[in-house]
């Protein structure tokens, strides 16, 4: 099968097996690539050392050189102890799929964090996953051995009976702030994490948004490296919806009856809103973000999201 078919949704939904499938997204990926694409994971500056024939000049530091006149290399966090953490929002409005799409928000965020999971072993550093819903639920924690990916897939694929089933056609998930508290969870998770690590945020982030800025700001204040990936389903962003329709709530039990054509314009206005609040507090708190669509291929969601923490990495310490 061509790398870049794998890659595809709807080829991961009929695929089985999450392991193989994530070493076919990472192989993937990696083939479409002319430089490695482990560099740029960890990006905390830790110190200098001297330089050695051999070594890279892009980590050259040329203010130093300029101050000694000798070559020193700035070393980062993941050339000394680097953790990553994947959290992974299991509540119910990341089950929603829309009809024609392959993979549920869930579904689709288990391969994502299978994929991370897969590189970070890959470079010899340690990762965990930690589920959460309204609370911390279920945690593997962080290891380096290669074969501790297994652990990671097995929880990831005990959470894939319960995310299978697509929602009715008749169904779209809630508007953004009607779902659980996300920032109760990344509180509880903050206060058992003392080492300093990368915090990668799966979820759809359907939350009240000042407690999610409070949990975040907790994160950065322990000095934790955060990323957020918003995982969002084409129907939730796009709104093609044009005859009256029952909305049937995910996280609270409700429903509602709309002239979907009536409000299509001003809900795709308040959900890019929303996007956009979430995107700039996090860029006021210097936590990445990125917007992950459940119809784009695994390659899109990885490249852009690597791309951003190298050239972060690149700029740390400068």
């Amino acid at each position: 099968m061509p790398a870049d078919n794998f890659l595809l949704p709807e080829t991961l939904a009929r695929l089985a097996g999450l392991e193989v499938k994530a070493r076919g997204i990472v192989e993937g990926y990696l083939s479409g690539l002319h430089h490695s694409p482990h560099r740029g994971f960890s990006v905390e500056f830790a110190e200098h050392r001297e330089y050695v024939p051999g070594d890279d000049l892009r980590y050259v530091d040329w203010k130093v050189y300029g101050k000694s006149d000798r070559y020193y290399l700035k070393q980062f966090e993941q050339e000394t102890n680097f953790v990553c953490h994947l959290l992974l929002d299991v509540s119910d409005s990341m089950r929603y799929r829309s009809e024609g799409t392959p993979l549920s928000k869930l579904d689709y965020a288990r391969h994502v964090a299978a994929a991370l999971a897969y590189l970070v072993l890959n470079q010899q550093d340690a990762v965990g996953l930690t589920t959460f819903d309204s609370v911390v639920d279920q945690v593997v924690r962080p290891a380096g051995q290669p074969g501790h990916i297994k652990q990671i897939i097995h929880l990831l694929e005990s959470l894939e009976v319960e995310s299978s089933a697509p929602m009715p056609a008749d169904s779209e998930s809630q508007p953004p702030g009607d779902s659980i508290d996300v920032g109760r969870p990344l509180h509880e998770f903050a206060e058992r994490i003392r080492h300093r690590s990368l915090i990668v945020v799966l979820s759809d982030f359907f939350s009240e948004r000042s407690s999610l800025e409070k949990a975040l700001k907790h994160l950065r204040h322990r000095k934790h490296d955060v990323s957020v990936l918003q995982v969002v389903d084409p129907a939730e962003q796009d709104f093609p919806f044009e005859e009256p329709t029952i909305f049937h709530g995910l996280e609270i039990p409700r429903a509602e009856f709309v002239d979907a054509r009536t409000v299509a314009a001003a809900y795709r206005r308040e959900f890019e809103s929303f996007r956009r609040d979430l995107q700039r507090r996090c860029g006021d708190l210097a936590v990445d973000y990125r917007t992950l669509r459940t119809d784009a291929p695994l390659d899109a969601a990885l490249s852009a999201y690597l791309a951003q923490r190298s050239r972060k990495s690149h700029s740390t310490g400068a």
